[in-house]
């Protein structure tokens, strides 16, 4: 009880973050659109960079990504088949990122540095960098191909910058390279600004939202993915490798586990936003989530961590 009522304490300046996101856009006319360019393009890609190089890496760590990505994959493009069935409007086609994804960093990280401490924290940093590399390439591929071509959805993924951040990242720190004493600050600032900024564009985006769910079978779906699915997939590789397998240790199933348990991510908000694809419907789905992680996140860490 004790940890869960800390974990809570931890939580609540997200939803004070969120709150002045909508007054922001209410009262200040903030433009949550311009805000998602700067970061997808800048402060996400830096983010990225910045983790990965301060990741002590290893052949399976270097993997550990590529797993995160391939169960986001599945998680997404089996929820997307199931919601063709339900939903009839464009925001068929934000369901993979928000079923898929996680609000791994604006809303991880900060649980993560609480369970695991400084040295834990790294390796979630990698776990979780599978999930941006969905969003900015598979995630968003799939948002952007219900407004157009194949072609043209390919080539906005080609212009994202974070999937050659990371690679950028783990060709440097496998050769021995790290960043510069003196641009440490740098980076620094720009992870409270994808934390402070990320959960804002949730508030801004739900000013002329109307209603809690909206679309309710939109919303359904989306916390069925996000918070079932999601974590069963993880539970059941955490249970066949250390049952069979052998791959990864303990400290690396409980960083996989955290992802799948954060909420629908702000980055969800982000990309609807830049795309213009239903951004009030995943406004509002991904704020009802983080509400809904204040409970959920603790149950399930004391049940499972």
């Amino acid at each position: 009880m004790t940890a869960a009522l800390a974990l809570l304490y931890k939580m609540l300046p997200l939803y004070v973050t969120v709150a002045l996101g909508w007054v922001a856009g209410r009262y200040l006319e903030a433009s949550g659109r311009h805000i998602a360019g700067i970061m997808l393009y800048i402060v996400t890609p830096s983010v990225v960079f910045s983790g990965v190089m301060s990741a002590p890496l290893s052949a399976e760590v270097v993997l550990l990504p590529f797993l995160t990505f391939t169960l986001s994959t599945v998680v997404a493009l089996a929820h997307r088949a199931l919601g063709r069935r339900w939903i009839h409007d464009d925001s068929i086609n934000i369901i993979p990122l928000s079923t898929g994804t996680g609000n791994t960093g604006y809303f991880g990280i900060p649980v993560a540095l609480l369970l695991f401490g400084q040295e834990g924290l790294g390796l979630y940093i990698v776990a979780m960098l599978g999930t941006t590399l969905f969003e900015t390439s598979v995630g968003f591929y799939l948002a952007a191909r219900g407004r157009e071509g194949v072609r043209a959805c390919l080539l906005r993924v080609a212009r994202l910058p974070s999937v050659y951040a990371f690679a950028l990242a783990v060709v440097l720190n496998l050769s021995g390279f790290s960043i510069p004493q003196v641009f440490e600050p740098l980076f620094d600032n720009l992870r409270g600004a994808y934390s402070i900024f990320g959960m804002m564009i949730i508030g801004m985006g739900i000013v002329s939202f109307r209603g809690l769910a909206g679309n309710w079978r939109f919303t359904a779906l989306s916390f069925f993915g996000k918070f079932v699915s999601w974590p069963l997939a993880a539970l059941s590789f955490w249970w066949l490798d250390g049952q069979f397998w052998g791959i990864y240790g303990p400290n690396v199933h409980r960083a996989l586990f955290l992802v799948s348990i954060t909420p629908i991510a702000a980055n969800t908000v982000v990309i609807a936003t830049l795309l213009d694809t239903a951004p009030r419907q995943a406004a509002g789905t991904a704020l009802l989530s983080t509400l809904f992680a204040l409970v959920y996140i603790p149950i399930m860490v004391a049940v499972f961590l």
